[in-house]
């Protein structure tokens, strides 16, 4: 927990506020946290560690890089596939918001923007590869409510607390690129967010200084109500995390894909290795292999000394692909294990599985979902405050209520199974429950209506073919 109450005091022995962010930015950029954020954005890029990787020749001066070796670099985009998988079944259709009051839920909806969505899914995405995504919200010079991801590496985060709930304060640090006459530098920004305020610094020399170019170094308030400064009582950062302990999804798989990378490199360079012959030479007269060579692609002949016992035998080595072919088959299936991914092994459950065969099928991917949703949900709730204040300070209305994230997931069905468990279900549930798990529905509101105006059009014609009838009228006598 950070208290900065004390840090004015005139005492030599304590730290100011500059030494203290400048060790809190030093630790985290060595941190084990910040390296596996890299890491993860590498493998989602495919810039796997294979790309690192020499073929070394040992001499009596130690290793030398051979580059006359075959050495072939095959990355496989596993982290991709897998975060990319996940993504797309949790967050890329539509989100749904549950509260009894539809009017706030259309206020709430107004003030993220129609795009709130894709906002969702690239927080998806960077908590997958970084462990932790980070939404910056801010009002801009239009008064509008806005939010922006903030790269997860650029964030040092000041917590209150162990469990990682609530903000002390947060660090951004970045890199710019400003030229100074006609030279180009990079300088490192630093900005310093509490719940009242604003902070600007340079990093320069190993230390901290104001930046007299950013608002005069600061502190400013979070946003201005006309000309009025405010402040939204809380650091305007929210955390949404890939899971609780906050790692990627890459630390669970890494070394697999690792050695997948490296065991088909290897694979490709034995074979562009062995794909001339061995010679076994017995007897050779010649100076060197290089000069054995020369004879025989010039003369298709070389000579031999021993004629008795000399000659020149070949072999042809070869690989136990068998061997290789079930590795490489047992990694993916780790990768896919571990990386909690579906593994569509069509031999078990053939090419129409049926509803039970699907959820066991995905319920590795489920299981991760899971975290993701709670962690998010979560999040969002820390959302809605800012929002909240945003609606009072614009004049909308003051709310508190209780308002539900509801993840729509794009989940893999049966759809013969499903419809006809629709039709079956006919008069023993409701038709707008029916209608709502019916494999073509998107809207069941739409559908309803739908529904509801053919339904009308058909008793109209029917009107209209055999004549209108009062099922009222009942023994010649109308009953109201």
């Amino acid at each position: 927990m950070f208290n900065f109450s004390n840090l004015f005091k005139n005492d030599i022995n304590i730290m100011t506020i500059e030494e203290i962010l400048l060790g809190e930015i030093q630790e985290f950029n060595a941190s084990d946290k910040r390296k596996w954020m890299i890491i993860g954005d590498k493998y989602y890029r495919v810039e796997n560690d294979i790309f690192d990787r020499q073929i070394l020749r040992y001499t009596e001066n130690g290793a030398v890089t051979d580059k006359t070796k075959a050495n072939n670099k095959l990355a496989h985009g596993f982290a991709k596939n897998l975060v990319d998988e996940k993504i797309a079944y949790l967050l890329t259709k539509d989100y749904s918001l549950q509260c009894d009051n539809k009017d706030y839920i259309e206020k709430i909806k107004n003030v993220l923007g129609k795009y709130f969505q894709y906002t969702l899914a690239n927080l998806g995405t960077e908590a997958s590869n970084k462990g932790i995504a980070w939404l910056y919200v801010y009002i801009d010079e239009q008064g509008q409510f806005k939010t922006m991801i903030i790269p997860s590496e650029q964030c040092v985060p000041l917590w209150k607390d162990s469990t990682h709930t609530e903000l002390d304060g947060m660090i951004r640090y970045y890199n710019v690129i400003v030229y100074e006459g006609k030279e180009k530098k990079t300088v490192t920004k630093v900005e310093y967010y509490t719940d009242n305020e604003v902070n600007f610094y340079i990093l320069k020399d190993n230390s901290l200084i104001r930046d007299i170019e950013s608002h005069e170094g600061g502190p400013i308030p979070h946003y201005k109500k006309g000309e009025e400064g405010k402040s939204w009582g809380k650091v305007p950062f929210i955390a949404f995390k890939n899971n609780r302990l906050e790692y990627p999804d890459i630390r669970f798989i890494k070394s697999l894909i690792d050695n997948y990378d490296k065991t088909r490199s290897d694979i490709a360079n034995f074979i562009e290795e062995t794909k001339n012959l061995i010679y076994i030479l017995k007897g050779y007269g010649g100076q060197d292999l290089a000069e054995f060579m020369r004879d025989l692609n010039y003369y298709r002949a070389v000579k031999i000394d021993d004629p008795e016992y000399g000659g020149v035998d070949t072999l042809n080595p070869s690989i136990d692909i068998q061997a290789a072919k079930e590795h490489f088959e047992q990694l993916k299936r780790d990768i896919k294990e571990f990386g909690q991914s579906v593994n569509m092994d069509l031999d078990k459950f053939g090419n129409n599985p049926s509803g039970i065969a699907l959820k066991f099928l995905y319920s590795g991917l489920d299981l991760k979902c899971n975290h993701l949703e709670v962690e998010f949900r979560r999040a969002f709730e820390e959302l809605l405050y800012f929002v909240n204040i945003y609606l009072s300070e614009t004049g909308q209305g003051n709310y508190n209520e209780d308002v539900k994230l509801i993840f729509n997931r794009d989940i893999q069905i049966n759809e013969t199974e499903a419809i006809n468990n629709c039709v079956a279900s006919q008069d023993v549930i409701s038709e707008e429950t029916i209608i709502a798990n019916h494999p073509w529905v998107d809207d069941v509101e739409a559908e309803l209506k739908r529904l509801k105006k053919e339904r009308k059009e058909k008793v109209d014609r029917a009107a209209k073919t055999f004549g209108s009838y009062n099922f009222n009228k009942v023994d010649g006598n109308d009953e109201e």
